[in-house]
């Protein structure tokens, strides 16, 4: 069966590609628009030429999977090239999204209509790239620069409405598609309507505007090459003629498909979506229904977590120890929601609707019908047991019972109760309405049925799941208590805190890890490894963090951490190079210059070794999953591709290489290289 097929309705031929799920504009569906084309202009009578899709969407974008393969003509820029040259009208009827080539592709055709709730946009920075099928030569003729750019650099898709304000759209259909297309083909053939190429449209603009712009998104998008790339491509299409700005597009969108960042940002394109898929759990799998949701705490991350359910208007009770605590977390919730109104994300009866949904308890049997019950609560095993002991006891048989927990047992918390078959981790990252991962923690006993439900939520809620077996951090903090190791070490060993922070910044995370600790406060770590067995981490490292605290020191909130702080400035803090002084002459450190790539090297092989370790173990299901996990949860520069990826690049053997020297000169205790990342290196 052909993805392509013509139908003549007296003077329109109707042109539909047919290529599930998204339609992407693989090289059948091209050939086949291209062969259509070419036969509907050798027909006489045929006035307009509408292109549609079936199914679900209009042309979601290029096939992924032909990116680095050699092209097969015709390519997207061909296919287009041959529409540039139709001499009768060509109208684009969109549904579901137009992106990417799909967008590109309606921007090709002289008049677009659009159902109400259709979507287009050029996501491909979100891919390391830039459109490369005129997207940058016909977008800011037709709309201008400013909103061009806008478009293309954010990634973001506009709805019907906002494209029929920019132009984009020349109608929006009020009934069926199909039949609105149709009768504005014959409006345009009555009316004899011209054709119109947007490649035949002039476009203008200051030179010193695209310097402007590149300033205002340089902190946005530092270390990302497409923005930059994107920027000449449309200043391109201001001073050249059609025809060299597709050259100069093109030239910057092979670059960029066959650079490293294109390359990382693709993996972990596919690295998320292959994350939710867990061997055993399919389509068949059985899934509970929730419709009630209860939450057990209402601090920063137990109302951060009800929001998540409040925006999908999902019943949500939170339990607190008493009423002024309960009236505390209703504030808490209701601020979260007053700032989302303020910056124009949702009105006030959506906010309305959304407070509406949440109730507020003291009292255990208040909860007895919720069909997930997720427990945030002060992160201490006897209390978690208490907890899952009280709930074991009042939640109905079918409840999922989950943990928030950032590091501990969940084999052991399961232990505690009658149906540990139940029992399954739900780890937020803070704050939990707005970081994009959800680590589920899969224990020895968890059902499949529990778990399936849990992914299936996830996606509900819009996170990005990635599943973990038990163990002490599980992916993320596991990953994380390394690199926050190696950073305290460096510090007793003679690195200073900005030099520290100035290299991770520098690597491309979003922040130092000293400006972290300060922002999120010190004294919840601190307060974690309390509760946490010496064995799993070391003692020297954060020796300095401890003394902080004890001091009054937390960061921001006390004004002073690792960092002090005078309004908007920050100095390093006197007092932790006088600290890691006394600490190196107590554990026996000899203080020494460390250089850049040292310091570098230490904190991201250290990152690097330990996923490795975790998918070694089976804690993660594949390599992949651990790069997902911390480009998500901790900014792991995504053109790099998280950790992993970033060590293939690099090479396996160079990494391995420096892992054995580390180990040599700081011991093996944490720096035994993974034998999965030595047998990766042998290969």
């Amino acid at each position: 069966m052909s993805v392509v097929s013509t139908e003549i309705n007296n003077e329109i031929a109707v042109i539909t590609i047919d290529n599930p799920p998204v339609n992407a504009l693989s090289h059948a569906v091209r050939e086949g628009v291209s062969r259509a084309l070419q036969d509907v202009g050798a027909k006489d009578g045929v006035r307009a030429i509408i292109l549609c899709c079936a199914g679900r969407t209009f042309c979601a974008g290029a096939d992924i999977s032909e990116f680095g393969k050699p092209p097969k003509s015709p390519t997207l820029p061909e296919l287009m090239e041959q529409m540039d040259h139709i001499t009768i009208p060509l109208i684009a009827a969109i549904h579901g999204t137009a992106l990417g080539g799909g967008f590109e592709l309606a921007l090709c055709c002289h008049y677009r209509i659009l159902e109400a709730a259709a979507k287009v946009g050029l996501p491909e920075v979100n891919l390391g790239l830039i459109p490369g099928a005129g997207g940058t030569q016909r977008l800011p003729r037709l709309i201008g620069v400013s909103q061009a750019l806008d478009m293309i650099i954010s990634g973001k898709p506009v709805s019907a409405e906002k494209a029929l304000s920019l132009k984009i759209a020349d109608r929006i259909s009020q009934n069926t598609l199909e039949q609105d297309a149709l009768a504005f083909a014959e409006e345009i053939i009555k009316d004899y309507r011209p054709i119109r190429r947007i490649s035949a449209l002039d476009v203008k603009a200051d030179p010193i505007f695209f310097e402007n712009f590149g300033k205002k998104i340089a902190s946005k998008t530092r270390g990302f090459l497409a923005p930059i790339a994107a920027i000449e491509a449309v200043k391109a299409a201001t001073t050249q003629s059609f025809e060299e700005g597709l050259k100069v597009e093109r030239t910057e969108f092979i670059k960029l498909v066959e650079g490293p960042q294109s390359k990382a940002q693709r993996h972990l394109f596919f690295a998320e979506r292959e994350a939710a898929k867990v061997p055993g759990i399919d389509k068949n799998t059985a899934v509970l229904d929730i419709r009630q949701v209860a939450i057990i705490g209402g601090g920063i991350m137990g109302c951060g977590i009800a929001v998540n359910f409040l925006n999908k208007l999902l019943p949500v009770t939170l339990l607190e120890i008493s009423p002024e605590a309960c009236e505390t977390a209703r504030q808490k919730i209701t601020e979260i929601y007053g700032s989302s109104v303020k910056k124009g994300r949702i009105t006030e009866d959506q906010k309305d609707k959304m407070l509406a949904q949440l109730t507020l308890t003291c009292a255990y049997h208040d909860i007895s019908d919720a069909d997930l019950v997720i427990e945030a609560v002060f992160e201490n095993m006897d209390v978690k047991k208490q907890v899952f002991e009280k709930l074991d006891s009042v939640a109905k048989p079918t409840a999922i019972l989950a943990t928030n927990t950032s590091f501990l047992d969940l084999n052991e918390m399961a232990s505690a109760i009658s149906r540990p078959q139940n029992v399954i981790g739900l780890h937020f990252f803070s704050p939990a309405h707005i970081m994009p991962l959800l680590e589920i923690i899969r224990t020895d006993h968890t059902s499949d049925e529990v778990l399936a439900t849990a992914l299936k939520l996830a996606k509900m809620i819009g996170k990005t799941a990635v599943v973990s077996g038990v163990c002490y951090g599980f992916i993320a903090n596991r990953m994380s208590s390394c690199y926050g190791r190696e950073a305290g070490l460096l510090l007793l060993e003679g690195a200073g805190v900005e030099q520290v922070d100035r290299v991770l910044y520098d690597f491309g995370m979003p922040m130092g890890m000293f400006t972290m600790l300060d922002m999120a406060g010190i004294d919840i770590g601190v307060m974690a490894r309390e509760n946490i067995s010496p064995e799993n981490y070391d003692q020297r490292a954060f020796a300095i963090h401890a003394a902080l605290v004890k001091a009054g020191y937390k960061g921001q909130k006390t004004g002073a951490g690792f960092y002090t702080y005078d309004g908007q400035q920050k100095t390093a803090n006197p007092m932790v190079n006088e600290l890691a002084q006394k600490f190196a002459e107590e554990f026996q450190i000899i203080r020494r210059p460390i250089s850049d790539q040292e310091i570098e090297e230490r904190c991201i092989f250290a990152l690097i070794n330990e996923g490795y370790k975790i998918v070694e173990e089976g804690i993660a299901l594949r390599a992949s999953d651990v790069d997902v996990v911390f480009t998500a949860a901790f900014g792991f520069p995504r053109y790099r591709g998280g950790p992993l990826f970033y060590a293939e690049q690099i090479g396996f053997d160079y990494v391995v290489r420096k892992i054995n020297e580390f180990a040599k000169t700081h011991g093996d205790r944490w720096w035994r290289p993974s034998k999965l990342l030595i047998n990766m290196a042998a290969k």
